[in-house]
């Protein structure tokens, strides 16, 4: 379960509360509302930080203008779902899947990889139990990274450090522009590799709706490649998704082994009580200026943490 903190102006919280009138609860002390969606529980305090506390607390706060103005228009994202939603011949056909790891754990980077799979491929990758990286233990992602690896199948992997990540945050970008670029990173180095290598398709795990994606690219002066395509849980259709999870999970475990030994205690992925605990611990060993090395600071967990010492 992932958590992320964020500051809005009262008037766009005003505005979150309202949006959520079908589904608020009782706020805690010094909340102006709670509410909780399929998404994530939504926290308002006075200060004005929110906090997004759930599976996919991302997907909630892209509904917000980083600015705090209003929610964004339902209706052209509806419209841009559809558009961007990929065909069914797409998953038997060559084509690119990218996704990323890390997003919901306080300790560690965020790690994108984008995959090219020739569609004579794909059978042999569902025999070697390529799949959503979720649904198998670090240790077989391992072996499976290897293994696509060692098979030459093409790909492109970006690490997003969590010093670098910090910088982006506090400059205003939202985790969602962060995965948003990496993305597009990924995708266009793994083009530039395959050269003229056919496909029918890219294929992105949304963790947005395709309009914000677009808005991301355009801050940014960047455009979507032709043949782009978004879908929730990607990873269960497109054997190319799932490949690309199981490279950036591997990437992933990977760091955090790395920012482990870096720092002298084993590092908890997600962002548990535990997690909050253990950065206590760390603060206390090695100081709070640590955090930025090894941590995505602005997720509550660092707060909570500070209430251990």
């Amino acid at each position: 379960m992932g958590q992320i903190t964020q500051s809005f102006t009262k008037q766009t919280i005003q505005k979150m509360k309202e949006s959520y009138q079908n589904c608020l609860e009782n706020a805690p002390q010094g909340a102006i509302f709670r509410a909780r969606t399929k998404n994530a529980v939504i926290t308002a305090y006075n200060s004005g930080k929110v906090l997004f506390q759930g599976a996919k607390p991302e997907v909630e706060i892209e509904n917000w203008d980083t600015d705090g103005l209003q929610m964004k228009n339902k209706a052209s994202k509806n419209t841009a779902s559809k558009i961007y939603h990929p065909p069914q011949s797409l998953f038997l056909s060559s084509h690119i899947g990218s996704d990323e790891s890390g997003t919901g754990d306080y300790f560690g980077p965020i790690t994108t990889c984008a995959v090219y799979v020739n569609a004579e491929q794909i059978e042999l990758l569902k025999e070697m139990g390529i799949q959503d990286s979720k649904k198998i233990t670090d240790n077989t992602i391992e072996l499976l990274s290897k293994g696509l690896v060692e098979l030459n199948i093409p790909y492109s992997l970006m690490i997003l450090h969590n010093e670098k990540y910090n910088v982006l945050q506090s400059r205003g970008w939202s985790q969602g522009k962060m995965k948003t670029m990496l993305h597009h990173a990924v995708i266009e180095r793994l083009l530039d590799k395959i050269g003229d290598a056919p496909y029918d398709g890219i294929l992105i795990d949304q963790f947005c709706d395709p309009s914000i994606y677009l808005k991301h690219l355009g801050t940014e002066g960047k455009k979507l490649a032709d043949k782009t395509y978004f879908m929730t849980k990607a990873e269960s259709y497109s054997i190319a998704v799932a490949a690309g999870s199981v490279i950036a999970r591997a990437s992933f475990v990977k760091e955090m082994d790395r920012l482990s030994e870096m720092v002298g205690f084993d590092l908890l992925k997600g962002a548990s009580q535990k997690v909050d605990q253990l950065a206590a611990e760390v603060i206390r060993a090695k100081g709070e200026t640590v955090l930025p090395k090894i941590a995505k600071v602005h997720f509550a967990n660092t707060e909570k943490a500070r209430r251990y010492l």
